[in-house]
């Protein structure tokens, strides 16, 4: 124990052991250069006899005998000092000194043997061989003062005690996406895989712009899932940038599936190179709620300030008048005009034409009341509060172009369907983002209800840049499509960005039910969140304390943060984290990952330049799309007035026509 009388006591024993060397260097001076002691008179009879004793214990049998005797006590001496820490000092330093008081101690013995002076040659011989003597107790005190274990100044940002195992197996199933690796283990590169081997769990990518998103791991996504024979729906942000990769591997890929898939694009930039489908198809609205869903994911694209405020009742007055438009098409000859386009155009009626042929639908009535009681009662400025933000937002919406492609039906959004398999495409375009986010948004709304459905193909739903197009219920999705076997891929900048978009409860839940997440550079609360979520890890602490009288230094080992936020916050582009689901066919132990996804981009860099161009699919001009923007308007004007006209002539019906009261 570190008590007082111990270090006392040991002193004293390091003190003794030092005494004894002294005496024995003393004896030897006095054995071998006896006549200096003689001249200076310091010998004796008692002396001598003394020293004739201690020569026939055979202290004396070789001259450096003695010399090494006292040296290895001075050494044992050496052993239990405690001198004061001091980081500057180093081996080397210790070791300098060692070494030159030992040659100094061994090699004084020339003078004796240079045929100088006796006398002189004894003097100049004891006087090195203390001063050799006092070097070596020098050195071996510095040696004591060395810190043994330094702080380790080379890794000034702590990146070796962060790293961690992982997953160096390939692990390859019919569903999975499986991205090679390399990654650091101390100080060793070793390689390893990223799999995704349930992506039916959900699968989020993050990273701010540049990040390597979209070509280190959206694109192997869409590649490795169509060779897997997987339908497919991509929302393509920056069209047509992942729409050629999806092409392209279609292209090769297409002959391998039990039935051929078709290739479909949404494009309303070039419309020579777009299909057409209309997400209000009447076949697959079965009942007033997918009128209502529809009518919410419209509005909410084109107002995405309304996503926080759900529930009031300026929001929900135009969600249910828009949901009686849609409804009332949908019931209109059997959806003969069910489209968006007749939508937007029917909403424009005068109110007295519209609520009059909304009334002859039943199931519509009670969400019509409101709005006819407030014509009635000529309370106008309630009711254009309630209708004018339906009506101007979807105004936004009435250009030839949208309408062209909303209002044809070259394909049904049943991408997964077994029998008729797609692959489906749709681009977006950064500079009119409000516009066309909300058509979008209403696509894949309508697609996903489709796709969700039991007894289909596997299918996969590609997002880049998913908060720019509004999916209400999209945690439902994840939620629920794993049972189904469709794998969603959601690609976000950041988690502010999807919360701005999205609203904070909506947000929270999307990010939490994702089972893989791969995150390249992000920052902020997005760091810290996920910093959280890939949990701690045993590392070792070194801590150095110095004060007045010690120097000490402490090893420790601590849990902390696996990947700190700072170190999200300085990726480099290519690199990523994130933290993969397994299943319970495939047990995943080394679920975190923090690596450098491999691309090849020699060879990615040649595949693209051997791309094919998206092909036209038909060729237009101006007055196709002018007439059919026209024959809108017209099918509208003609479902108004034979409508009145058959209300009119109804004696039974007379009765629901809205007339202003006086």
């Amino acid at each position: 124990m570190h008590t007082g009388e111990n270090e006392q006591g040991l002193r004293k024993i390091m003190d003794m052991t030092r005494l004894i060397s002294l005496i024995v260097l003393v004896l030897h001076f006095y054995y071998y250069c006896y006549l200096v002691f003689a001249h200076w008179q310091l010998t004796s009879m008692l002396t001598d006899r003394l020293l004739i004793n201690v020569r026939n214990t055979g202290l004396f049998v070789s001259f450096n005998n003695s010399k090494i005797i006292s040296l290895i006590f001075l050494l044992i001496s050496l052993m239990g000092s405690r001198g004061r820490k001091d980081q500057k000092l180093s081996y080397l330093t210790a070791f300098g000194f060692i070494i030159l008081g030992l040659l100094i101690y061994f090699l004084s013995w020339i003078f004796l043997v240079a045929g100088i002076n006796a006398f002189t040659a004894a003097i100049i011989y004891m006087s090195l061989t203390i001063l050799g003597y006092l070097i070596i107790l020098t050195g071996g005190t510095l040696l004591s003062r060395v810190i043994h274990q330094k702080l380790n100044s080379k890794d000034i940002f702590n990146h070796e005690n962060e790293t961690f195992p992982q997953e160096e197996r390939l692990l390859a199933n019919e569903y999975s996406i499986n991205l090679p690796a390399r990654y650091k283990l101390k100080r060793k590169t070793r390689e390893s895989w990223i799999n995704i081997i349930n992506p039916f769990r959900g699968m989020m990518v993050l990273g701010s712009p540049g990040a390597g998103k979209s070509y280190f791991v959206i694109r192997h996504v869409i590649t490795q899932h169509i060779r897997k024979r997987f339908t497919m729906f991509v929302y393509d942000f920056k069209f047509d940038d992942l729409s050629r990769i999806a092409y392209n591997t279609w292209l090769k890929c297409k002959s391998q599936y039990p039935v051929e898939p078709r290739f479909y694009v949404i494009n309303f930039d070039d419309l020579n190179r777009s299909h057409r489908c209309n997400p209000l198809d009447h076949e697959s609205m079965t009942d007033i709620t997918d009128a209502a869903e529809s009518a919410r994911t419209i509005l909410m694209g084109l107002n995405r300030e309304w996503i926080k405020k759900q529930g009031d009742f300026f929001i929900e007055s135009p969600i249910n008048f828009l949901t009686a438009i849609i409804w009332y098409v949908r019931k209109y000859k059997n959806g003969a005009f069910c489209t968006l386009p007749h939508v937007i155009e029917l909403m424009q009626v005068d109110y007295d034409s519209l609520f009059t042929i909304l009334k002859t639908e039943k199931e519509i009535e009670v969400l019509i009341n409101p709005f006819v009681n407030a014509y009635l009662n000529d309370v106008m400025e309630q009711l254009e509060g309630q209708i004018a933000s339906a009506k101007i937002a979807m105004a936004r919406l009435s250009s030839p172009q949208l309408y062209y492609v909303l209002s044809g039906n070259d394909f049904t959004l049943d991408i997964n369907n077994p029998d008729q398999p797609k692959i489906v495409c749709m681009g977006n375009n950064p500079q009119k983002i409000q516009i066309y986010g909300a058509v979008l948004s209403l696509y894949v709304t309508r697609l996903i209800k489709l796709v969700n459905k039991k007894g289909k193909q596997k299918s996969s739903l590609v997002f880049d840049e998913f908060p720019t197009i509004y999916l209400n219920n999209m945690d439902s999705l994840i939620a629920t499509a794993r049972s189904n076997k469709v794998a969603t891929c959601l690609g976000v900048q950041d988690f502010s960005q999807l919360r701005k978009d999205y609203g904070k409860e909506q947000a929270d839940v999307i990010m939490n039910i994702t089972g893989n997440i791969i995150s390249g550079q992000v920052t902020g609360d997005t760091a810290r969140q996920l910093s959280e979520r890939f949990g701690k890890i045993m590392q070792d602490r070194q801590s150095l304390s110095i004060n007045r009288t010690d120097t000490s230094i402490s090893n420790s080992k601590q849990l902390e943060a696996a990947i700190p936020p700072s170190k999200l916050s300085a990726l480099s582009s290519g690199e990523f984290v994130g933290m993969v689901a397994d299943d319970p066919e495939c047990k995943i132990d080394l679920k975190s990952f923090h690596c450098e996804i491999i691309n090849d981009h020699v060879a990615l860099t040649e595949e693209q330049q051997n791309y094919n161009e998206i092909p036209a699919i038909r060729k237009l001009d101006n007055e196709i799309v002018q007439q059919n923007y026209l024959k809108v308007k017209q099918d509208v004007q003609d479902l108004v007035h034979s409508e009145m006209q058959r209300v009119m002539n109804d004696p039974v019906l007379e009765a629901i026509v809205v007339r202003k009261s006086i």
